[in-house]
């Protein structure tokens, strides 16, 4: 009916206004009819307009509500699914991604070196103004942000100098421990005086330094340095023979010892008083800072001298009040560039001191006579477990585990470019393959002249018993027993980490460092007891047998009882053990050959005993990196840590 209705309208409109346009004419029906009143169009198609309006309203107005309900249902279902896909998203996305905020932290400071900016007082006669040093510092912090790209950019001269200019001491000291930093980030050390005399001014600090309630060996040593005498020379020679350290021929040359300088004396003294806390802020009030960058200065050609330098420097840098000190001096561009040296010894004494400046990112603390051999650099690399070697009796932290020598070379300092030869293989060799680890190397009763003097102490403090626990609390400043720990000891070496262990299971705070070894390698440790001390003993006119090899006696009671000990310990812990024994005699003298420790003496009871055709000397130190003494090795640990490195 509405459908008939509007067909109806249409066409009487459409007709009309045929009618109204066309006037006369005939149409398609028929000729023209008579003419009728017209009409204007516009009014005729209002008329027609609303009866098609009146007759077709319900069917608009039902049409629109259709069409609004349609879109109604369309657009609450899109919106509808939208959220709920949207909710689902998000909820799994949280469940698969979970953010530690801590390692966040962390790997910010790795990766980054904050420069904090300064507050200066706009009428201080500063050279720049203070407008300039805000430029300075906000175009620093952009800089430094993505420090990979100043290093792969170079500057020109005086880009760098401004840079150094404007970093503060904790960026200059992120720069000197991050890998490949160009040198002239840093400001050259301050001009010194040259009107004085070194001899004498080295006198002085040391006079001005307490000479009350001191250790022997520090009394010792600074009687040495103050007297200068013929007497005191003299008192530096004697017979010293190196039990498992760096070889033989080394120790035959320390047996005649040339006349020490008075500044080798002293800063011998120094190494020791720098051992004490009280005396490092002495030192450094009386000009020491100063007056060892001269010295270092002036020996750029005796890396002993230097070593025992920067060994005084890492011993003062323990001590947070005094690294403003330190850095004002202009230490940090010099430890920077001994980093960079070839000899590893030069450079991780350096390393060790920066270690020890840098209180952003190393937590721990370097005592004397441990060294990180890896990371010696900031890195972002993370830690997974520690490895820590230990040297025999007047062994070496880095000598004893050079690569083996060949006869030409054994009293040669080779450099690591020279035909491959490695100083320290865990430093070369180790860190490379297991770049996840930290390796240190510790070092005990070196001797303040290299070896080749006495210090005349109480008997108790060369014992086993005593080393141990000493070593114990310098590993513990350096954070050992925080992460899966795998030992490696040489000779008596292996006495002191199994006495440290036993000692340790008995001292609650020490659990963490029991429950994370995860292994020890024993290179020939004479468990019951070594020919060697019998033999020294009944020629001891000739090597002069200390404590230590009178502990190695084969009816001491202390060391058997050490052993029982240690496998009482051992029965209900889970770690590893690899026994490797020599079968190669060493030779002692000129015409003398001794199998310093027998296979019946290396074999602890428990763990593998693989036999290896080298003498005492070599049994630790590999011939190449793929011979089977380092291959074995470096399955051990892998195999000891293999959970440790897969997290």
């Amino acid at each position: 009916m509405r459908e008939g209705r509007a067909s109806r309208g249409e066409v009487t409109c459409s007709a009309a206004a045929g009618h109204v346009l066309g006037g006369g004419g005939e149409s398609a029906e028929g000729p023209r009819q008579p003419d009728r009143p017209r009409m204007s169009l516009a009014a005729y198609c209002t008329v027609c307009c609303r009866r098609i309006g009146s007759s077709t309203s319900s069917s608009k107005s039902d049409l629109q509500w259709k069409d609004i309900r349609n879109i109604a249902k369309l657009t609450g279902s899109c919106f509808l699914g939208g959220s709920l896909f949207i909710t689902y998203e998000i909820l799994a996305l949280k469940k698969a991604v979970t953010l530690d905020t801590q390692i966040v932290e962390k790997e910010k400071l790795k990766s980054y070196i904050y420069v904090e900016t300064i507050s200066l007082n706009p009428r201080e006669e500063l050279g720049i103004t203070l407008q300039a040093r805000k430029e300075l510092h906000r175009a620093l912090r952009k800089m430094l942000a993505t420090p990979a790209k100043i290093f792969r950019n170079p500057f020109d001269d005086y880009q760098y100098r401004t840079i150094a200019q404007a970093c503060d001491m904790r960026t200059t000291i992120g720069l000197a421990r991050s890998r490949d930093t160009d040198l002239r980030f840093f400001l050259p050390p301050p001009h010194l005086p040259k009107d004085y005399s070194i001899e004498e001014e080295l006198q002085k600090l040391l006079a001005s330094l307490p000479q009350t309630e001191l250790d022997q060996c520090i009394q010792y040593f600074t009687s040495l340095a103050l007297k200068e005498s013929s007497q005191a020379l003299a008192a530096q020679r004697g017979g010293l023979w190196c039990f498992g350290g760096s070889g033989l021929p080394y120790a035959e040359s320390l047996s005649e010892v040339p006349s020490a300088t008075a500044e080798m004396f002293c800063l011998e003294a120094l190494v020791k008083h720098s051992e004490v806390s009280a005396h490092c802020d002495k030192i450094e009030a009386n000009g020491g800072l100063q007056l060892l960058q001269r010295i270092y200065e002036l020996h750029k050609e005796s890396p002993k001298i230097q070593r025992n330098i920067v060994r005084i420097i890492g011993n003062m840098a323990l001590h947070e009040n005094l690294h403003s000190a330190i850095v004002r001096s202009g230490w940090v561009s010099i430890l920077a560039e001994a980093m960079k040296s070839p000899h590893v010894i030069q450079a991780s004494h350096a390393a060790r001191a920066l270690a020890n400046l840098d209180r952003e990112t190393v937590r721990e603390k370097y005592l004397d006579g441990v060294f990180v051999l890896h990371p010696q650099c900031r890195t972002s690399q993370p830690i997974k477990a520690d490895v820590l070697f230990i040297h025999g009796l007047l062994g070496a932290a880095f000598k004893t585990w050079r690569q083996q020598d060949s006869d030409q070379s054994q009293n040669e300092i080779i450099s690591e470019e020279e035909e491959g030869y490695t100083q320290c293989w865990p430093k070369t060799w180790l860190a490379t393959d297991c770049p996840a680890l930290r390796i240190i190397s510790v070092e005990y009763d070196t001797q303040l002249s290299d070896w080749k003097a006495k210090c005349p102490v109480e008997n108790h403090r060369k014992s086993i018993a005593y080393r141990s626990n000493e070593l114990l609390n310098k590993l513990k400043a350096a954070g050992v027993g925080d992460r899966p720990v795998i030992w490696i000891s040489h000779s008596m070496g292996g006495l002191l980490v199994k006495k440290m262990l036993v000692e340790a299971s008995k001292n609650p705070e020490m659990n963490p460092l029991i429950n994370n070894t995860r292994g020890i390698i024993f290179y020939s440790v004479p468990h019951h007891g070594s020919q060697l001390a019998e033999y020294s003993v009944n020629v001891r006119y000739l090597l002069f047998p200390s404590v230590e090899v009178k502990e190695l006696s084969k009816d001491c009671p202390a060391l058997k009882e050490l052993h029982d000990d240690f496998l009482t310990f051992a029965q209900d812990r889970n770690f590893q053990v690899l026994n490797f024994v020599e079968t190669l005699p060493t030779r002692i003298g000129s015409m003398i050959k001794l199998h310093v420790v027998p296979v019946e003496s290396a074999d602890l009871g428990i763990g593998d005993l693989i036999p290896v055709e080298v003498n005492h000397l070599n049994i630790c130190k590999p011939q190449k990196k793929d011979t089977f003494l380092y291959q074995r090795t470096l399955k051990f640990i892998c195999d000891s840590l293999a959970s440790d490195l897969k997290n």
